[in-house]
C-alpha cells in the first residue's frame, strides 16, 4: 500500500497562506481501515441481533428499510444463514449459531431439487460452512445431495449447466448466465469429500465454457449466453438484468471474478487465474473514483448511473483472494478501498427503521424492480470481505480459501 499525501493550507506570519504536505504512512492508514472494518462488524452484529430473533423465514429484499422474504429461499436463502454463521465467528455468540443452523434447516427439502442452478448459493454458505464449523455429518451430507442434484443440470453436448426452467422443459434449455461460476465450489467441494471427480469435472468443463463464450476481449462480459441444448451449438449473448447483450452488469462481473478465482484455487488450471485477471481489470478500470460500481458498467449513463453495493461487495471479495493467488498487492489495495467506500457511504447506521446492514443495493434495474435497496447477498459477502482482513484463519475455517 503506498503512501498517501494530504495537503492543508497553513498561515504564516505574515498572513499569507501555503501549502504544506503530510503524509498518511502506509501503517496508518491499515490502522484506519481496521478500524472501520471493525466499526462495521460491530455494526452489523448489533443490527443482526436486534432483528435475527424475528426473522422465521428467508429476507429477500427491503421495502421501506424493512426485511420482505421468500418461504422457500428463492435462490437467495443460503446468504441469510450463511450472515449469522459469520456473524457467530466475530462475535462469538452462541445465539448467531443456534439462529444459523435454525434457519438452514429450511433449507433441507431443497437439496433434492433439480429445477434450478442455484444450489451452490443456497448450500454452500449455509450447509458446508456450518459443517466446517459444527462437524455435524448432517451439513455435509446434504451438501453433497445438493452437488449430486445440479450435475443432473450439465448439458453434455454445450458442455455447460444449465440456468434456468425444470429438467425435460424446452423453455431457457439453452441458457447459461455468468452467475453460475459462484455455484461451481459447491461442486468441487462434493469432489473433495467423496473422491469423485466427475462433480470437479464437470464443474471444470462449465467454468471452461463459460469464459470461451461469455469473455469478451477487454475483460467485460454479458450477463446470459445461448446455447442450442439438442446440439450445443452457440446462439449468442443475451441479457436479463444487463443493459444489454452487449453490456456489462457489474454484479455479473463480479460473480465472475469470485467465481474464476475460485475455480483456479480448486483445480489448478492457469486459464481460470487469468480470466479471472482480465474481468478484473475491466471492473477496475471501469470504477468511478468513489470505488463504488454503478449498476452496469456500459449502460449509456454509465460512470453516472445508479449504484450497486452488492456488486462491491462480491467484488471486493474476489479481489482479496485473485490478491493473494496471482501475487497481486493492488487487487487486495483495490479490495480494500472498496471495502471502505461501502463501510463510509453505505451502511443503514443512520436509520432507526432499517433492517439490513447496508444500502444502495440494486436487484434489477433493467426491471426496474429493487432499485436503492438492501440484499441479503450484499450483507453476507460486505461480512465476508470484512472478516476475510479482520480474521482470515476463521473465515477460512468457514469457507475454505486454500488452494490446490
Amino acid at each position: 500500500m503506498v503512501s498517501v499525501s494530504r495537503r492543508t493550507l497553513l498561515t504564516t506570519a505574515a498572513g499569507a497562506a501555503v501549502a504544506a504536505t503530510t503524509t498518511i504512512t502506509p501503517a496508518a492508514s491499515a490502522a484506519g481501515e481496521l478500524r472501520t472494518f471493525r466499526r462495521t462488524a460491530d455494526y452489523a452484529v448489533t443490527k443482526l441481533r436486534a432483528v435475527a430473533p424475528g426473522v422465521t423465514a428467508f429476507p429477500e429484499i427491503t421495502r421501506f428499510e424493512k426485511w420482505t422474504y421468500s418461504q422457500n429461499g428463492g435462490w437467495i436463502g443460503g446468504f441469510w444463514p450463511g450472515t449469522l454463521w459469520l456473524a457467530s465467528i466475530y462475535s462469538g455468540d452462541a445465539r448467531f449459531r443456534t439462529l444459523a443452523m435454525a434457519s438452514a434447516e429450511k433449507l433441507a427439502p431443497r437439496q433434492y431439487e433439480t429445477r434450478d442452478h442455484d444450489l451452490g448459493f443456497l448450500f454452500y454458505p449455509s450447509w458446508v460452512t456450518g459443517w466446517r464449523l459444527t462437524g455435524d455429518e448432517k451439513w455435509r451430507a446434504g451438501a453433497l445431495n445438493a452437488a449430486a442434484s445440479l450435475i443432473q443440470r450439465y448439458n453434455e453436448k454445450g458442455r455447460f449447466i444449465r440456468a434456468w426452467g425444470a429438467l425435460g422443459t424446452p423453455g431457457n434449455a439453452g441458457r447459461v448466465i455468468v452467475d453460475t461460476m459462484m455455484n461451481l465450489d459447491l461442486l468441487t467441494f462434493a469432489s473433495k469429500q467423496t473422491g469423485d471427480r466427475k462433480y470437479l469435472d464437470i464443474a471444470v468443463s462449465h467454468a471452461k465454457t463459460t469464459e470461451r463464450v461469455f469473455v469478451r476481449p477487454d475483460g467485460s462480459t454479458p450477463h446470459v449466453f445461448d446455447f442450442d441444448p439438442d446440439t450445443g451449438a452457440e446462439i449468442g449473448p443475451e441479457t436479463v438484468q444487463g443493459y444489454s447483450p452487449t453490456s456489462c452488469w457489474s454484479r455479473g462481473q463480479a460473480w465472475g471474478i469470485y467465481g474464476f478465482t475460485t475455480m483456479y484455487r480448486r483445480s489448478g488450471e492457469p486459464l481460470f487465474l487469468r480470466t479471472a485477471q482480465r474481468m478484473a481489470d475491466f471492473a477496475l478500470h471501469a470504477l468511478t473514483p468513489d470505488n463504488l460500481p454503478v449498476w452496469d458498467y456500459l449502460a449509456p449513463q454509465a460512470p453516472y448511473d445508479i449504484k450497486d453495493s452488492s456488486a462491491g461487495a462480491v467484488m471486493a471479495c474476489g479481489l482479496l483472494d485473485l490478491a493473494k493467488v496471482a501475487n497481486r498487492p493492488q487487487y487486495r489495495e483495490a479490495a480494500i478501498r472498496i471495502l471502505t467506500a461501502l463501510c463510509d457511504t453505505c451502511l443503514t447506521a443512520k436509520s432507526t427503521r432499517a433492517e439490513a446492514i447496508m444500502a444502495r443495493g440494486t436487484r434489477n434495474r433493467r426491471a426496474e424492480d429493487g432499485v436503492e435497496v438492501s440484499l441479503p447477498y450484499g450483507d453476507y459477502y460486505l461480512l465476508e470481505g470484512i472478516l476475510r482482513v479482520l480474521m482470515p484463519r476463521e473465515i477460512d475455517r468457514a469457507i475454505d480459501l486454500s488452494s490446490v
